[in-house]
């Protein structure tokens, strides 16, 4: 498996500091010890911690690194694409059916029903740094995956900041979502020994969480309930995320940070698994999916890694709705392999 180059970005100086600079060079050339001792503060500013804290990353290389507004520009027009290529979508096939997978009037399930009988199942856990987004934004994959013969899921989950700032209350949600699916499947025609799963960003990492549940203890289901999985663009070992400006939204605790990782409970992982990441992605969401992807082929288990030449971090999942994009090829092997 190969990496993509890792792209750092360079932070230009201002034409104000430039200025200041070039004040600091004339004053040494007059060797006004005054002056210059002057300029320099002026050129100083406030004090910069430039201290690693993570590999060779300062706090602010750290906090750039699980940023997308610095590596994706684009990200606003990307995201609205994504809600009116939804609205096109379910011009086309309809509205999704609504099953809800709890009592909240958060929890509950758009499905985008395929018209084949006794049919695969693929559920997407959309990402939104599990602070935002629903599952009506996140229908644009679906007409691909229905014109497969494959039923789309799309469950609805609470955003951190209504659940007390804790990843548990969402990673319990989508739990009893995909347990939900597995029981209830029937009623929209749905095969519960042929689950799919796929997850983009903090869905992602939710979706490696959710390949890495004790499902027996949690459930009941069997432990093999997920048949294949995709976690594109995700995070899989929480302590980098936990040391970010992240840390600040959620309130991770030693025990939290532990259970939220996938990659320190491979040992759960059932299903074959494809790591997926564009070439235009942060550093830290490269070496993420890379060393997930390495750990899981390190335990002897099925994975396989793809690197997305040319697409940001929001680019990539628009491929999960095309046959011959990136994504949608890949899930479609899985599911028809």
């Amino acid at each position: 498996m190969s990496d993509a180059s890792v792209i750092v970005g360079v932070n230009m100086a201002s034409d104000r500091t430039n200025t200041m600079r070039r004040a600091v060079i004339r004053n040494m050339a007059l060797g006004t010890a005054s002056a210059l001792s002057g300029s320099l503060a002026a050129c100083a500013g406030p004090a910069i911690d430039n201290r690693p804290v993570w590999l060779n990353m300062s706090q602010k290389e750290l906090d750039d690194a699980y940023s997308q507004f610095i590596y994706a520009p684009n990200i606003g027009q990307v995201i609205d694409r994504w809600a009116s290529n939804s609205e096109l979508v379910r011009s086309r096939l309809g509205q999704p059916l609504k099953f809800s997978y709890g009592d909240g009037a958060i929890e509950t399930l758009d499905v985008y029903p395929t018209d084949q009988p006794n049919a695969p199942v693929h559920i997407f856990i959309h990402g939104g740094a599990w602070q935002q987004g629903t599952a009506e934004s996140y229908g644009f994959p679906a007409e691909m995956f229905v014109n497969a013969g494959v039923h789309y899921v799309v469950p609805d989950f609470s955003w951190i900041q209504d659940v007390g700032d804790s990843l548990y209350p969402i990673a319990d949600q989508l739990r009893r979502a995909l347990a939900w699916v597995y029981r209830n499947a029937s009623q929209f025609g749905g095969d519960p020994d042929r689950l799919f799963l796929s997850g983009h960003s903090s869905g992602g990492h939710l979706a490696g969480v959710m390949l890495t549940t004790d499902w027996g203890r949690a459930t009941g289901l069997p432990a093999d309930v997920i048949r294949g999985a995709i976690c594109c663009s995700g995070m899989f070992d929480m302590q980098p995320v936990r040391l970010s400006s992240r840390g600040e939204y959620v309130a991770f605790t030693d025990d939290m940070e532990h259970d939220m990782s996938p990659i320190r409970h491979i040992d759960r992982l059932r299903a074959p698994l494809t790591v997926a990441y564009g070439s235009y992605e942060t550093p830290e969401f490269k070496r993420q999916s890379i060393e997930f992807a390495n750990a899981v082929a390190d335990a002897g288990k099925p994975v396989e890694l793809i690197v997305a030449q040319n697409y940001n971090h929001f680019e990539i999942i628009e491929t999960l709705a095309n046959p011959h994009g990136i994504l949608g090829r890949a899930a479609l092997q899985q599911i028809y392999a």
